[in-house]
């Protein structure tokens, strides 16, 4: 009896912990037309909450790349847990654009301690295989700095893959346009063909194979 108390009270504990907790997921790079789409989600304390928007967190779309990077080992730091996911061009293709960013979310999710009681997402779309409580929270990333901060870790992630890439496929101009749909993409595109990273389903649409 006596060990059935002590593990209510650690649950009822664990509880409250949860609730004091903002634990916020984002994804980037759904829109891109290389490469895999990213997720992260992280999880703040009110203190560290407070501490990061002191540091500038905001949506990462407002903040320069140097700015970005700058963030990204203060939220690392001040993060209680974080984690990240992918999902790749094949699987974008095969299984489309929202399963796959899912899938990628989930995976950030899998890299957490603790599964969270509570998610709050950026956007319209509930994440469908996770059955947790979730809020939907249009702009989340420039009202909840835990998304904000996943937002950043996400972007970041994203971008120094894709300047990695440029070094194999630098004719593609990755480092300048993150995989993006750009002009000058879709001109080098037409002239070299596409790469086993690129998202076949999005440039069919493109009528560019």
């Amino acid at each position: 009896m006596r060990q059935i108390t002590l593990e209510k009270k650690e649950e009822d504990h664990q509880q409250v912990l949860n609730k004091s907790l903002e634990v916020g997921i984002d994804e980037v790079g759904r829109g891109a037309v290389f490469g895999p789409v990213f997720s992260a989600v992280v999880v703040l304390t009110e203190k560290n909450k407070f501490m990061l928007k002191q540091f500038g967190v905001t949506d990462s779309k407002k903040l320069t790349p140097k700015k970005r990077k700058l963030l990204l080992p203060k939220i690392l730091l001040l993060s209680s847990d974080y984690g990240i996911g992918q999902s790749s061009a094949r699987e974008i293709d095969n299984l489309g654009i929202r399963v796959a960013t899912e899938l990628s979310m989930i995976r950030a999710l899998k890299k957490l301690k603790e599964q969270p009681s509570e998610l709050i997402i950026d956007g319209p779309l509930s994440l469908r295989p996770w059955n947790g409580i979730q809020k939907n929270i249009i702009s989340g990333d420039s009202k909840f700095t835990a998304i904000a901060s996943a937002s950043i870790i996400a972007k970041v992630s994203r971008d120094n893959l894709m300047e990695r890439l440029e070094k194999k496929y630098s004719e593609y101009l990755l480092a300048k346009n993150k995989g993006y749909g750009t002009r000058e993409h879709f001109s080098v595109i037409k002239e070299n063909g596409i790469t086993h990273l690129h998202r076949k389903s999005f440039l069919k649409k493109s009528n560019l194979i």
